[in-house]
């Protein structure tokens, strides 16, 4: 893909990164275009599916989500049915914000926000309830230290 977008479409991207609220003539200055020419490039960057929509960031502990776990799982279950049924039990847990399945001596690894421990139990025991897991080990942040950086483009 990146052989398709040349300086002015990373500019651009950069430049969104940094604010999604920059007006279009504020985008085209900052990039030096000209506002048609600034939406065409957007659209075609759109198109080429590097912009996936436009969302802002929120402060957790301003929303009262003062905890931050990483839970790794490791399963003893691999078929499809199960793995089915695990994705569509984690991703009805609005405290998981992100989902991954990763190698090493875990097979998934979920970010789960949360108000304080005893919500994040709550999360735990929903989780433990709904599919058989081999293994859950939960590491709580004391800090974030980068959270949410923007892509090195």
């Amino acid at each position: 893909m990146k052989e398709k977008i040349d300086h002015i479409d990373r500019a651009l991207l950069r430049a969104l990164q940094r604010d999604g609220r920059l007006s279009q003539r504020d985008l085209a200055e900052t990039v030096g275009l000209s506002q048609n020419a600034c939406w065409r490039r957007l659209k075609t960057l759109g198109d080429l599916g590097l912009i996936k929509g436009h969302t802002i960031r929120l402060d957790p502990a301003e929303l009262g989500l003062h905890l931050t776990v990483f839970v790794m799982i490791r399963t003893r279950h691999h078929s499809k049915d199960w793995l089915q049924t695990f994705r569509q039990e984690v991703l009805a847990i609005p405290n998981v914000i992100d989902f991954y399945r990763v190698a090493g001596d875990y097979d998934y690894m979920l970010k789960v926000i949360a108000e304080d421990m005893n919500a994040f139990d709550r999360v735990y025991q929903r989780l433990i309830e709904k599919v058989d897991l081999d293994t859950v080990t939960s590491y709580m942040t004391m800090e974030a230290i980068a959270d949410a950086r923007d892509l090195p483009i």
